[in-house]
């Protein structure tokens, strides 16, 4: 029986959050990929009440998945992978509508969000020129957080779901 611990770790703007402390789930293997544990690589895990998303490479390129802690099973996202690109470092809202993820892609980084509800990904960083990496989004899903680097000093950035870059006021230490 393989099993997944997941760490998680918190933006402190007041804006996003995760769990606070590691867990150990167990759940059944499942050689042909349709459970969580497969004979694949299982990347990058998060968890947000019900949902873990993570990436695998079970399908022959690095893909992101979601699995429903409450049903046991893996959950279809439609319009979310693409064999052209590396899926990396998925995020969850709370209701597992918004999933986003950073994709490598023709030697470009950026962030995608996907929304389960009407099966479309929108590239949020198309106009930025930085490289990007490790989003996360709000319980809400309505804020995701990420590192970007123009010049090799990585910093984080704050988006809406548009697309808009939200200028957060980071209070004094």
């Amino acid at each position: 029986m393989n099993r997944f611990i997941l760490f998680c770790l918190s933006i402190s703007f007041g804006l996003l959050s995760s769990c606070s402390s590691p867990r150990i789930l167990s759940y059944p293997f499942d050689n042909g990929g349709r459970s969580l544990n497969s004979g694949a690589s299982e990347l990058n895990p998060h968890i947000s009440g019900r949902y873990i998303v993570y990436t695998s490479d079970r399908q022959g390129s690095q893909d992101v998945y979601m699995f429903d802690r409450v049903t046991r099973s893996l959950i279809n996202l439609p319009g979310l992978n693409s064999f052209d690109a590396i899926a990396n470092h998925p995020s969850v809202s709370q209701d597992g509508r918004y999933i986003v993820f950073a994709v490598s892609q023709e030697g470009r980084s950026n962030i995608f969000l996907y929304d389960k509800e009407i099966r479309q990904s929108r590239n949020l960083t198309s106009n930025l020129q930085a490289e990007v990496r490790n989003p996360t989004i709000s319980a809400d899903g309505n804020r995701i957080a990420f590192e970007y680097t123009l010049n090799g000093q990585w910093d984080i950035l704050v988006y809406d779901q548009l697309g808009r870059r939200l200028n957060i006021r980071q209070e004094p230490q």
